[in-house]
């Protein structure tokens, strides 16, 4: 196995490489946060992330083991090494969390492959029985371009575009650090029937009862999705749009989640979380240029959260700790309730129509969200030499 260096190479919103030594850095830093918190009372025992390498998925992980002590098991669908290039950030995450969790003396355990299908579900849920046969806490955090429907064999692929008129609005290449004018079009009715099939909640209880019926599911146990709502100015493309469409389908499906598990004395609902740099949110015009406003208007109000801060504080103040989840009026736990406080927005929309590539890192945080935007692929975290060479071939487990 032959080390190389490995060093950022970016085309769009996405970095097609990843740094195992970075990736296992950050995922290090989270444990160290979630450490430093006090222990959870009444916390998870036996955890379930579907979606558990990147982003908020990855923080409940984090947060469930290192906060609570929990066995968890994780579902998600990376890409290994080969041919001597890196493998994707994902995988080195994983690989980084199950083998801090093993020195910690917890349970770690994992399958990769599409969380979608009928045969992965059923090879889950063979391990489970064997290995952790009462779950008390399933996380569903997938974000997925496509997906193939388990029964149909149809595939379907959701779109980021408006619903009913376009949509023009500033946006930020991130690239050129160019602020511009972006016009989001409308999807059709397929594309959003597409994209609700994708990103809506049919998986999510697919899961649930899969899981029910092969009797895994605890007494209490409870099961959390992450949604995302944000301010009226991305509303069009988000909250209104495709995107919008799909969460409808998963605060519904969270409803009839909810019916299931209360018959355990449990509970399904969704989280509506910060807005945050994550593989998923780079890609949807506007929200880099409105993330990185945020960022500086929370940064400077000591407001700011990263994904394992937001996690830790839904577990500490709302799941778990003997506390009551707070509801919104819509039936949603809102996670988001700094990044919407009304000083914040206010100064958010105050600088949002003064924004220009001229004075793009002066009004924003811009640099913070590009740090951020690296931080994902294992680049520009502290302590490690990206100048040295690195095997790139990691196993997991």
């Amino acid at each position: 196995m032959a080390k190389q260096v490995v060093s950022p190479r970016v085309r769009g919103f996405v970095c097609i490489t990843a740094h195992p030594e970075g990736c296992a850095a950050h995922v290090r830093e989270q444990i160290a946060y979630v450490k430093s918190r006090p222990t959870m009372k009444n916390g998870p025992k036996n955890v379930l992330v579907i979606g558990s390498s990147t982003g908020y998925g990855l923080a409940s992980r984090i947060s469930a083991a290192f906060g609570a002590g929990a066995n968890t098991f994780g579902v998600y669908f990376e890409r290994p090494s080969a041919n001597n290039k890196p493998a994707s950030a994902g995988w080195y995450n994983t690989a980084a969390f199950e083998a801090e969790a093993k020195k910690a003396g917890l349970y770690a355990a994992s399958v990769n492959g599409d969380a979608f299908s009928g045969e992965l579900k059923t090879q889950v849920i063979e391990q489970l029985k064997k290995e952790m046969p009462q779950i008390d806490l399933v996380v569903y955090s997938l974000a997925a371009p496509r997906r193939t429907d388990p029964v149909t064999g149809e595939v379907y692929k959701s779109v980021l575009k408006t619903v009913g008129e376009p949509f023009v609005s500033k946006n930020l290449n991130t690239d050129q650090k160019l602020v511009n004018e972006a016009t989001i079009e409308p999807a059709n009715e397929e594309e959003v029937t597409a994209t609700v099939k994708v990103m809506g909640g049919e998986d999510w209880k697919l899961w649930i009862d899969a899981l029910d019926e092969a009797g895994l599911l605890a007494e209490g146990c409870q099961s959390v999705a992450y949604s995302y709502i944000g301010p009226s100015l991305t509303w069009p493309i988000y909250k209104d749009g495709s995107i919008g469409q799909a969460k409808k389908d998963l605060y519904a499906k969270a409803k009839e989640i909810d019916a299931i598990l209360k018959i355990k004395r449990g509970r399904a609902f969704v989280s509506v979380n910060k807005a945050l740099v994550t593989q998923a949110s780079s890609a949807i015009p506007v929200v880099p240029l409105y993330i990185s406003i945020l960022f500086k208007v929370m940064k400077a109000k000591g407001l700011h959260e990263g994904c394992v801060e937001q996690i830790q504080r839904l577990f500490e103040t709302q799941m778990y700790n003997d506390n009551a989840l707070n509801y919104d009026e819509n039936g949603l736990v809102r996670i988001d309730d700094w990044e919407m406080r009304e000083d914040v927005q206010k100064e958010v929309f105050e600088i949002w129509p003064k924004v220009s590539t001229e004075n793009l890192l002066e009004l924003t945080d811009f640099n913070g969200y590009q740090t951020d935007f690296l931080k994902l692929f294992g680049f520009g975290v502290d302590g490690v030499d990206y100048a040295a060479e690195v095997e790139v071939e990691v196993p997991i487990g």
